[in-house]
């Protein structure tokens, strides 16, 4: 791999942003650690009382006096053995509980972090590499949180009481167990360098996958209409081949580093078991010692071998920290003020207006989507934003729901600067019905009440009915209640339009805006639709987006834009007269 396109080192330290939301959660740390500590206590008292039991048994061959020493290290054996057990399932259970609690604090705290995000940030970041990192970045984290870090301290706490005891009853060893640090720890590092690096490109990798899969699930219809199934398979497969590819090379290089290690500390306990057997033969120490001793060996050996394999672990964890750190790290362009403004309340409706506003799309900095426009709505008028295809009208809305700030102009609301408000009282003000209806994996009620999610059944079915949506609802198999499956798929593009008129009616805005509301009806539907639509409209400001200009010819006014320019605006009547834009557009779709 190129040095340019190696991916950022991960690094252990990576993983101190994670301490934020261990920190709410010290006390259940310190019970933790405190049965950490108590197991690991035990188990290194298990030595001295296998020393004990091993001379005894060997004097009680020559001396029957000794038989009850005997069966009292095997009292204490048996004692140490169940409070061992005990020990290690409290620990167990408490870093397993603080695991599961901070992953689901940071999968909550990464989700309202995207939630928060600008449709700028959208433009460039898949949501499958989004959902990749809620689910496999933040279960690996867990994993080390619940697992891999409990088992490295226990095993530092271990290793490190045993080198104690060993160094304190055979000062002899010490020399071996140094051994065993620079002889392992030393190359661990220098390997795990490159572990760190591959365990990075896997979760890129799969987060690559993971964004192909949600992109093409989500367009199953076109997919098959085009008989792409062979062709997207053979994406998907791809990409999860480069995925395993450095999943492999990720493996191998853990397991040429956990054969390295298990070989070394076990050559090293074996020469040292010989150093101690020739030791009793030559009475310098007890078989009990040796014994002892040895356990105290294989411990610290143990300890080192482990803590080599967790620190590939805690690598790993530390790739998927820095992925969600820089997720978290993204600061959304569009935010609510640190001092806003109160958003004044207009009789009738709201005011809304533009003054010489020119917009850019971020990933269309070289083309304005507006260009000087200046416009101004009435409290209670209906205006019509009408013209040809990327003309600006969809970037308007975009504008008034603060989906993006204007380079240059200002818009308002009710007199006030839409960057002056709250996102949550601008937007909360605002009611949207989007051209292509957006229908969630709930129920008909819940799909509606999302634009009230107080409003009562009652209060459900009466916007229902003003969106001509009731007769087809209690034709469903459980009525309100009836699952509309992912996307709306079990409705038809009328049905979810009418869903979606519904629950803007219901969330009773003063600003409503129609991006092609009745787009997707038959005639006999949009009649119907368009006079509960007259209806919803009476007392409150509309702009209403409309190719289709039979449906606009009773508003307010109607401004024809072109090129990100108002080229015309009036009435019907006096646009038609005018013989422009406007009357050219009519003149193709009335002859129709």
């Amino acid at each position: 791999m190129p040095a340019e396109d190696a991916p950022p080192k991960a690094h252990p330290l990576k993983l101190r942003g994670i301490w934020r939301f261990i920190r709410p959660y010290r006390l259940h740390v310190a019970v933790a650690l405190m049965f950490l500590a108590l197991a690991a206590g035990t188990a290194l008292w298990l030595p001295w009382a296998l020393r004990g039991l091993i001379d005894a048994a060997l004097l009680a061959s020559s001396d029957p006096s000794q038989a009850d020493a005997l069966r009292r290290y095997f009292g204490l054996l048996a004692t140490l053995a169940v409070a061992l057990g005990a020990l290690s399932a409290l620990r167990f259970h408490w870093f397993t509980w603080l695991s599961e609690r901070i992953t689901a604090d940071l999968r909550q705290t990464v989700y309202d972090h995207v939630l928060r995000q600008s449709p700028e940030f959208f433009e460039t970041t898949k949501s499958g590499e989004v959902a990749s990192r809620l689910t496999t970045d933040t279960t690996l984290v867990q994993t080390v949180v619940g697992s891999s870090l409990y088992m490295g301290l226990r095993n530092a706490v271990m290793g490190t009481g045993a080198l104690l005891l060993l160094a304190w009853s055979h000062p002899w060893a010490v020399l071996q167990v140094f051994a065993v640090v620079l002889l392992v720890l030393m190359p661990t590092i220098w390997w795990g360098r490159r572990v760190r690096r591959l365990s990075r490109a896997s979760q890129d990798r799969v987060a690559d996958a993971s964004g192909i899969a949600t992109e093409v699930l989500a367009a199953m219809p076109l997919v098959q209409s085009y008989t792409a199934e062979s062709r997207e398979s053979r994406r998907f497969t791809d990409s999860t081949e480069a995925a395993y590819a450095v999943a492999l090379q990720r493996s191998r290089a853990r397991s040429g580093l956990l054969a390295f290690v298990m070989i070394t500390t076990a050559l090293l306990v074996i020469w040292g078991l010989y150093l101690g057997s020739q030791a009793v033969l030559g009475g310098r120490m007890t078989a009990g010692e040796l014994g002892q001793s040895a356990i105290y060996a294989l411990m610290f050996a143990s300890a080192v071998a482990v803590l080599g394999e967790v620190y590939g672990e805690i690598l790993r964890a530390a790739g998927a920290s820095e992925r969600l750190a820089e997720l978290l790290g993204t600061v959304s362009p569009v935010r609510t003020p640190a001092q806003p403004t109160r958003l004044p309340d207009h009789a009738g409706g709201s005011e809304v207006a533009l003054e010489g506003v020119t917009f850019h799309y971020p990933s269309r900095p070289d083309q304005a989507a507006l260009q000087e426009v200046s416009l101004r709505v009435g409290a209670g008028e209906t205006v019509a934003l009408v013209g040809p295809s990327g003309a600006g009208k969809s970037t308007v809305f975009a504008l008034l729901l603060r989906f993006y700030d204007a380079q240059r102009g200002v818009v308002r609301l009710n007199g006030v600067p839409v960057d002056a408000l709250a996102l949550q009282d601008l937007r909360g003000h605002i009611g949207l019905v989007a051209q292509d209806p957006v229908i969630f994996s709930a129920s008909a009620l819940d799909n509606i009440r999302y634009g009230q999610p107080d409003a009562t059944p009652a209060q459900v079915e009466a916007a229902a009915r003003a969106a001509h949506a009731h007769e087809f609802i209690v034709r469903l198999p459980e009525g309100y209640d009836t699952f509309l499956g992912e996307r709306g798929v079990r409705l038809s593009g009328g049905q979810r339009q009418r869903i979606a008129i519904a629950r803007a009616i219901l969330k009773n805005p003063p600003l409503l805006l129609l991006d092609e509301a009745t787009s997707a009806l038959d005639t006999h539907s949009e009649r119907a639709v368009q006079a509960a639509l007259e209806s919803a409209m009476a007392g409150r400001t509309t702009l209403v987006i409309a190719h289709r200009l039979s449906t606009v010819q009773k508003a307010d006014r109607i401004v024809v834009l072109d090129h990100g320019r108002v080229v015309e605006q009036g009435s019907h009547t006096e646009l038609m007269a005018r013989g422009g834009l406007y009357a050219s557009l009519a003149a193709l779709q009335f002859q129709e």
